[in-house]
């Protein structure tokens, strides 16, 4: 397990039963940015990255 799949982890057992809108996911990447602005280029990679996973590589 690498250092950085301790946080997906706590979140899958703690939010794993959670039903949320992708809207949401939005509202939290958007307000955890603003609180670490150093991190905006990781998510903004990763909401790019989720939002073009169905897309013809």
């Amino acid at each position: 397990m690498y250092f950085t799949d301790r946080g997906i982890e706590e979140l899958a057992s703690r939010r794993g039963e959670d039903e949320v809108s992708l809207a949401w996911v939005a509202d939290q990447l958007q307000a955890f940015v603003d609180v670490h602005p150093e991190f905006e280029t990781a998510v903004d990679r990763l909401a790019t990255w989720l939002a073009r996973l169905d897309d013809d590589e």
